[in-house]
């Protein structure tokens, strides 16, 4: 069975929302079925094939091409199957995933894997705010699967997180996992301020610079036994993690205090 392939004609004038995108969906669906499907192209009702040219048919192996950084929505509550996009993806790219594939093999905009359930997120560049993170008015945001992104991550990273792993090769900026819930952030390079803000349950472990917030209390100086596996376990997975990484000890920090103080930071140290 061979794979979809969707190629976008011209950037769009205005923002096309396009959650029909689905390699689960295109499973059961002809060319011509594909191509009917519905998008908005700012407040219009329009047809994907008025945007895309479409190739395959009855396949969840999915590829689109071309720029797509205006294109909202690609991968949004995919249940299975593989979707690549090759280049940068717009807005709200695998949000509410539960399961199947997602690589991006450029850049993410905001709210990449916002409140996703299941499967593998992976990026390639970098991400923007709220990535993994929790819409305005939700009790919870990431709640299962796995986020890997091979660049920076931007601000509120995995906000009000539940449950589930995202890992950041690069660094992170402010509120990283703020009013977390549960599940864990892995984080290679520096973390911005106010890291694990109003953290209730939930690891944030940070292998570049990082202040933790004042309501948080040094706890010990230790080595994981369960972390090396964990991060060879990434690298396995592709994430670029330097070998000095897999050994030396962290600094564990309780907290946050403010709130329920069941999590902690660990900041690594040689």
């Amino acid at each position: 069975m061979g794979a979809v392939v969707l190629r976008l004609r011209a950037a769009p004038a205005v923002p096309l929302e396009a959650p029909c995108i689905r390699p689960d969906h295109f499973a059961a669906l002809s060319e011509a079925e594909i191509a009917r499907l519905p998008v908005w192209h700012g407040s219009e009702a329009r047809a994907l094939g008025d945007f895309f040219d479409v190739r395959g048919g009855h396949a969840d192996d999915v590829r689109v091409k071309g720029e797509l950084s205006r294109v909202k929505h690609l991968g949004a509550e995919m249940a299975g199957g593989r979707l690549v996009i090759e280049g940068d993806a717009g807005p709200h790219a695998g949000a509410g995933m539960a399961g199947g594939t997602l690589r991006i093999e450029g850049d993410a905009a905001a709210w990449a894997g916002a409140e996703m359930r299941g499967g593998v997120l992976e990026v390639r560049g970098r991400v923007r705010a709220y990535a993994g993170g929790a819409y305005a008015g939700s009790r919870w945001g990431m709640a299962g699967g796995l986020l890997l992104v091979h660049g920076d991550a931007g601000d509120f990273l995995g906000v009000r997180m539940r449950r589930g792993t995202i890992a950041v090769a690069g660094c992170a900026g402010e509120c990283a996992g703020a009013e977390m819930i549960a599940g864990s952030i892995l984080v290679f390079g520096d973390v911005g301020r106010r890291p694990g803000f109003g953290l209730k349950r939930g690891s944030i472990v940070v292998h570049g610079a990082v202040e933790p917030p004042p309501t948080y209390r040094y706890a010990c100086t230790y080595r994981p036994p369960h972390l090396a596996l964990y991060l060879r376990e990434l690298a396995r997975r592709g994430l670029p993690i330097e070998e000095r990484f897999l050994g030396g000890a962290y600094r564990r920090y309780n907290g946050d205090f403010a709130e329920l103080p069941r999590g902690e930071i660990l900041a690594w140290t040689t």
